[in-house]
């Protein structure tokens, strides 16, 4: 009898819980870098329209892999330094592997409940890493005109027949 009353003690709490929220977790930190480092990063959540970081690269930010139930959180990532292309990156979280472990854990509850609830169905990478390039010349801002100077050879095929000579 003591060992039944185990057995389902131990069968509800599998069938109460998600898989996903077993193991994994709703929020991941992430780690932004670039090449050279110290360019400026700012994070933005898509879904919500909103910034919710801005720093220098190397650095590890912790977000949220939900945006809502059953949805994922999508944030855009710049990577600005001057003398630089800006690099925007799309970041999305995806489906966690264990969240398919309630097949055989967690059961219907973990599938459409605990785990799209908590969040533990995304998940998020570990690392995020861009290269920048250097631009190929001198960008200046005067009220609200931007006078930008670059080598002839930088310019694309497509755009020379746009250019104006200045000398």
């Amino acid at each position: 009898m003591k060992n039944l009353y185990m057995f389902f003690i131990c069968f509800s709490t599998l069938m109460v819980v998600g898989c996903a929220s077993i193991v994994s977790k709703s929020d991941y930190p992430v780690s932004f870098n670039s090449d050279p480092s110290g360019a400026k990063v700012i994070i933005t959540d898509v879904k919500a329209g909103r910034v919710v970081y801005e720093g220098k690269t190397p650095c590890t930010i912790t977000l949220k892999a939900k945006h809502g139930f059953f949805s994922s959180a999508k944030y855009s990532v710049s990577f600005k330094l001057p003398g630089y292309e800006t690099q925007t990156i799309s970041l999305e979280a995806n489906l966690d592997g264990w969240y398919f472990g309630n097949i055989l854990f967690g059961g219907l509850i973990g599938i459409l409940i605990v785990d799209p609830a908590t969040g533990a169905m995304w998940k998020l990478p570990d690392n995020i890493s861009v290269t920048l390039q250097k631009t190929g010349g001198i960008s200046m801002k005067y009220l609200d005109k931007e006078l930008k100077i670059v080598l002839y050879d930088t310019v694309p095929q497509s755009l020379r027949a746009q250019l104006i000579r200045i000398n």
